[in-house]
């Protein structure tokens, strides 16, 4: 039997990509949004997920019209993807989006331990490093960014996604379950690569995402990798792909852009700032789309 996946956010930008891969890699998924998902074989259940009866109730659901032939209410499912959110500043203000983010994630992943649900996968940010969104041109304290990193965000986006990570260690520990954060980077989709000359143009543009991406179908493979990694309880994977968005080797620029900022390891070759060592390392992910396919 496929795995049974209740994925919230599959309506967005990420998701919409990522639910597809999922699909094609056999698990049978449940979307939970505000808006459906004009996607063939995934029912989308309407839900408001910062009411906590409705996070539960969306986790008890069956998946579809035929759940009822089995001739008994549905089981929880096998594992939860919690991409739903709010996604970036200045959509909502600033206390909805901090509220919205942060009660929901709370919500689902307790909805999902007291079910019995020992894997969650939740989507954290970039902006947990502190510069994505941050007033005038901050610097980051070193490089490369890796998940040891002092996360310091001043936006209400960034520091919901910092609480939600500190959520979800919490109930790791106390349900003894494999809660992985993934921080993911700027997500391109495949028609976007066009933007990338402009991104070659104007390298500094890209300090605020620091110069590092993820292409939505490679965040398929990650999230695929999470689900069938276990024992790991907590952990943060930065979600990016390999190499940093310019044609400079990385060290070289770096140390000219950001001048006062440390490099606390050689930086090899065009290796993203943002560095996805560890899912590399622990998860085993290579990348399929790597920018210089398509620009």
């Amino acid at each position: 039997m496929p795995k049974r996946i209740v994925f919230t956010g599959g309506t967005g930008k990420a998701g919409r990509h990522v639910v597809p891969y999922l699909l094609g890699k056999g698990y049978k998924i449940l979307n939970v949004d505000l808006k459906p998902l004009e996607q063939k074989g995934v029912n989308t259940l309407i839900a408001d997920l910062t009411d906590n009866g409705q996070a539960f109730n969306a986790l008890t659901s069956h998946f579809g019209l035929d759940g009822f032939e089995a001739g008994r209410p549905a089981p929880p499912p096998d594992a939860v993807v919690h991409f739903a959110a709010i996604p970036r500043v200045l959509i909502e203000p600033d206390n909805k989006t901090f509220t919205a983010n942060v009660v929901s994630t709370y919500n689902v992943i307790e909805a999902a331990m007291k079910l019995g649900v020992r894997k969650v996968i939740v989507a954290s940010s970039e902006t947990t490093y502190g510069v994505c969104f941050a007033e005038g041109d901050k610097d980051f304290h070193h490089f490369p960014l890796e998940e040891d990193y002092d996360s310091d965000p001043q936006d209400s986006y960034g520091l919901s996604k910092v609480c939600n990570e500190k959520t979800a260690r919490a109930f790791a520990m106390r349900y003894h379950a494999d809660i992985y954060a993934l921080r993911i980077g700027n997500v391109i989709e495949p028609h976007e690569y066009s933007m990338f000359k402009g991104f070659l143009d104007n390298p500094m543009s890209r300090k605020r995402n620091a110069w590092s991406y993820i292409d939505a179908r490679d965040l398929g493979e990650i999230v695929h990798l999470c689900l069938e990694k276990d024992g790991l309880g907590y952990q943060a994977f930065n979600a990016v792909n390999d190499t940093i968005t310019l044609n400079t080797p990385t060290e070289a620029f770096l140390r000219k852009a950001c001048p006062n900022v440390e490099i606390r390891r050689p930086i090899e070759g065009f290796a993203a700032p943002l560095s996805n060592r560890k899912i590399r390392e622990v998860l085993g992910f290579r990348e399929s789309h790597d920018w210089r396919k398509y620009v």
